[in-house]
């Protein structure tokens, strides 16, 4: 039920959870760790970002700096240069387009070019960014990206009496070391009966006594725990210093890219926060600081951009798979999807291909991750994750639909627009609802009256017969058309590329809109985007629903006057 309840606001389009969301990755970068330079060009890229909704995604994740670990970072003129003719094609067909980026000027062109979310690896961190995304209306994607992500927390310096407490703790100071030489003294007779009298004991700063050993020089002595505990943000400057600069193919680094330091350590395989590696009774580290750690920021940020004046029906939460994080860590994490998904925000499984999964897998390819990526995805769906972001949109999508058709019973009301000039016009017409009627999982629960309608489009032709049929199917929208172009087929449409565009035909079918759903892409739009200027689908509509017209204004399509439509009803030809 909170799957049900959770909508995410994405500029003019919303998403419901009532399916999980299929979110396709394109790395338009010549560096990405499973598929670098395979979508650098623009028109590759467009056409592969048009495949992957034709195949099934949802949501297009557009980046142009690769994050993986050892990433060489971009300027923000050059990934703007990468991404921005992706998103102005892939927004023109109807596409939710989520843009991945770090920077605020990339985001702003973005969001300008037609894209509906930002996707910000570092959490809305910056204050610019927050500016921003307050002034849109796009939606939103905070990540955790481990150490780097979660911004330095300043604490008041508590002044004590120096009177009182100063007196006290120097009395405190000398019973402890008093306690400490009276301890000694046995030990050192014991030794020097064994191995003679000791060195002369060596006198450290601060007047601290460090007692001699017997053999060789004394122990270095332990630093002070203010100078021993270097701050966390020291410590990656120093590792930023340290590190050799890597060399730029595009641009070169900014020199206070902390990311960019982080992900170089993870290269490495160095503990970002919460140590594992010492000897253990247990599998896996505690899960209780990391989950601190990890949904105290989102939850931090989160609140901070409502605070912002951002509506919390536009922010989607990501803990960050691979991001500062080791393997047993980012298994701690999935194992606790469903305390973030808790926390009331849309929530992203984006794990694949990741380390971690080829840990668990055994597989080194990132490319061959897959299957891994599919069961771990699917065990967030169970956990109550909403959207997942996958490289292999098509082969999730038939994951998916397998898997939902078994395990969640849920059907959707839906519309179909039907026509024909061609032949015995009703007839053709009732064959084809029978037909769909027969489609699995699909059953038609009413229809409207057959009208006649002038010719729309290419007018030189004969009227056509028009009506509109109400299924419920359980179906996902792409399999149900590819149902409904079979039916086409069988009943001796020509949808070849010699056949008039717009002319005669002996069956039409078109999948007008779905309880839930919006898609783009070159195969499929949900709603229809021709919806509101077609008068021979309108009329029939009133046959089904109480004013059509205002159903469809309130989903966001534009609906014309009467007047002004195509494809007039110029009359009635009978019942279905």
């Amino acid at each position: 039920m909170a799957n049900d309840s959770k909508t995410w606001r994405c500029g003019k389009y919303e998403l419901s959870f009532d399916r999980p969301r299929i979110m396709g990755v394109l790395n338009v970068t010549p560096d990405s760790f499973s598929d670098g330079g395979e979508h650098f060009d623009p028109d590759a890229a467009i056409e592969y970002g048009l495949a992957m909704l034709d195949a099934g995604a949802d949501i297009i994740d557009v980046g142009g700096e690769s994050t993986r670990p050892g990433f060489t970072p971009v300027n923000s003129d050059e990934e703007a240069r990468r991404v921005l003719p992706v998103v102005r094609a892939l927004a023109k067909e109807g596409a939710i387009v989520s843009i991945d980026t770090r920077h605020v000027a990339v985001a702003k062109a973005a969001v300008r070019c037609g894209a509906s979310i930002v996707n910000d690896v570092t959490g809305f961190t910056d204050p610019k960014m927050v500016e921003f995304v307050k002034t849109s209306t796009c939606g939103v994607i905070v990540m955790h990206a481990g150490e780097v992500a979660a911004p330095a927390r300043t604490h008041a310096t508590v002044q004590l009496d120096t009177s009182a407490a100063a007196f006290v703790a120097e009395k405190a100071r000398e019973a402890a070391a008093e306690a400490a030489r009276e301890a000694e003294k046995p030990a050192r007779r014991r030794r020097g009966k064994l191995l003679g009298e000791p060195k002369p004991e060596a006198k450290l700063p601060g007047g601290v006594v460090q007692p001699s050993l017997p053999f060789g020089e004394p122990e270095p002595a332990t630093e002070p725990a203010s100078e021993q505990e270097t701050p966390a943000a020291e410590q990656a400057a120093a590792a930023e210093t340290v590190a050799p600069a890597p060399e730029a193919t595009e641009a070169a680094p900014e020199p206070n890219d902390h990311l960019a330091a982080m992900m170089r350590r993870s290269a490495r395989r160095e503990e970002a926060y919460v140590p594992t590696s010492q000897l253990r009774r247990f599998t896996l580290p505690d899960s209780a600081p990391i989950m601190r750690r990890v949904m105290g920021f989102l939850s931090d940020q989160a609140r901070a951009l409502i605070h912002a004046g951002v509506s919390r029906d536009r922010i989607c939460i990501d803990p960050g798979p691979g991001f500062g994080k080791t393997a047993n860590e980012d298994i701690v994490i999935q194992r606790e999807t469903a305390k973030m998904a808790s926390l009331g925000y849309p929530l992203m499984c984006a794990v694949s291909r990741k380390r971690f999964v080829g840990a668990v897998s055994g597989v080194t390819e990132a490319a061959e991750r897959d299957a891994a990526t599919f069961g771990v995805c699917l065990g967030a769906i169970q956990a109550g994750a909403n959207i997942v972001r996958v490289h292999d949109a098509a082969g999730f999508a038939q994951f998916l639909n397998g898997y939902w058709a078994v395990a969640k019973p849920q059907p959707r009301r839906a519309f179909v627009a039907v026509g024909s000039n061609l032949g015995h016009r009703c007839d053709n017409i009732r064959a084809a609802r029978d037909m769909i009627a027969e489609i699995p999982l699909t059953c038609v629960s009413n229809s409207s009256k057959i009208y006649e309608s002038e010719p729309a489009y290419e007018t030189r032709q004969d009227a056509f017969a028009n009506a509109v049929i109400e299924i419920k199917t359980e179906l996902a929208p792409l399999v149900l058309l590819d149902e409904l172009m079979k039916i086409e087929a069988e009943l001796g449409r020509d949808r070849s590329k010699k056949a008039k565009a717009n002319g005669p035909r002996t069956i039409d079918l078109d999948l007008l809109w779905m309880d839930g759903e919006t898609h783009g892409g070159k195969k499929l739009r949900l709603p229809h985007p021709l919806i509101g200027e077609r008068d021979f689908v309108l009329v029939p509509l009133e046959d089904l629903m109480h004013d059509p017209a205002r159903f469809f204004r309130y989903n966001g399509v534009e609906v014309k006057e009467p007047e002004d439509r195509v494809g007039h009803i110029v009359g009635e030809l009978g019942r279905m």
